[in-house]
């Protein structure tokens, strides 16, 4: 009998299933350095300690992406190691601040799975829960991902596809922020001086800037979540597969989008929460990521006089700047290198 592990094809998941991720992860400083490493990310809550200490923190929080790339990670071996990709995401929300030393773990729930007519894959529907060591849930998301069935003869299952919201509530936001000093937020030391009120509904920024994506940062990136996606990792798979290359892990691409938008949003310094997210394209090693902004709406929190929500709709592109905004054409196809839609809210001292 086998004692290596191949991963859960299609067939194996059940809706109502519960799975407890295997290797707890230590946040530590260095992870926090590593991150700022691969995305030059400048947001100066999760980059100053005393910055952070100066509004209401403890301390200097990690990123919120690097809370969510380690949560997901967890679940690669179990949910999409035999993935084709990662579709999408909702109902996300970032539940409390995590800080070096807290150790993450993770459990998921199947809430959905359709076999696809092509009768070789299924989109695989699950929950999956960040807890630290503490028993503090940090972050929960939905996400569907296409996986590989076993074999292509096995029957169908009765498809299950859940509800999900188009957007969260943002009355729920703001439970992972403290509340802050926001007499003490200097805009000199985040980089800008636009705060929650100078930001309408409908303006569109182009955050101006281009990132190349090198094979080295994202592999140095899938091994510091424990992503052991074969889409990522295998080089000699991967070679047959049907773009002939690996494929860059989509939270690389969101955390680099996330990082070129502190142009134009640099006081957006907390995400609350995931509406939705599209992975529309793939990307691969020597592309150039490019990205703009789109505010969909904003809200005042009861009881926070601190903060507002901004309602941002994230877009990424491949080898494309974003002087024109690039998004869908009028029949609802996306325009060509469009590779990443992401709908979130952010924070932003007012």
């Amino acid at each position: 009998m086998s004692k290596t592990d191949q991963g859960n094809f299609f067939e194996d998941f059940e809706v109502g299933q519960v799975i407890r991720h295997a290797t707890p992860r230590t946040v530590t400083s260095g992870d926090q350095a590593l991150y700022t490493a691969l995305y030059g990310s400048r947001f100066a809550v999760q980059s100053s300690d005393a910055f952070a200490k100066g509004l209401g923190y403890a301390h200097a929080p990690i990123d919120d992406l690097l809370t969510f790339h380690i949560v997901f990670g967890k679940t690669v071996p179990d949910i999409s190691l035999n993935a084709v990709a990662n579709l999408g995401y909702a109902g996300g929300r970032f539940l409390a601040p995590v800080f070096p030393g807290d150790t993450l773990s993770t459990v998921s729930e199947v809430i959905g799975k359709k076999e696809n007519s092509n009768g070789k894959t299924g989109v695989v529907y699950v929950r999956s829960t960040g807890y630290t060591d503490k028993g503090t849930e940090v972050l929960d998301y939905v996400r569907w991902v296409m996986v590989n069935k076993r074999v292509a003869s096995n029957p169908a299952p009765e498809p299950v596809v859940p509800d999900l919201p188009a957007a969260l509530d943002p009355q729920s936001l703001g439970m992972a922020v403290p509340l802050l000093d926001s007499a003490k937020w200097d805009n000199d030391l985040s980089g800008s001086q636009y705060r929650f009120g100078d930001y309408e509904i409908g303006e569109k920024i182009d955050h101006v800037d281009g990132m190349t994506v090198e094979e080295a940062e994202h592999q140095m990136a899938t091994r510091l979540y424990q992503n052991t996606a074969k889409v990522h990792f295998n080089k000699h798979t991967e070679a047959t597969s049907r773009f002939g290359h690996r494929l860059i892990y989509g939270g690389h691409v969101i955390s680099i989008a996330r990082a070129l938008s502190f142009n134009g949003l640099a006081n957006a310094f907390h995400i609350a929460a995931i509406n939705g997210g599209r992975h529309v394209a793939p990307l691969g090693a020597g592309d150039t990521v490019y990205a703009w902004s789109e505010v969909l709406d904003k809200a005042e929190i009861d009881g926070r006089t601190d903060v507002g929500a901004l309602r941002l709709r994230l877009v990424a592109t491949r080898d494309r700047p974003c002087h024109d905004f690039p998004g869908r054409n009028p029949d609802g196809a996306y325009v060509d290198n469009v590779i990443l839609d992401f709908d979130y809210w952010a924070l932003m001292p007012k």
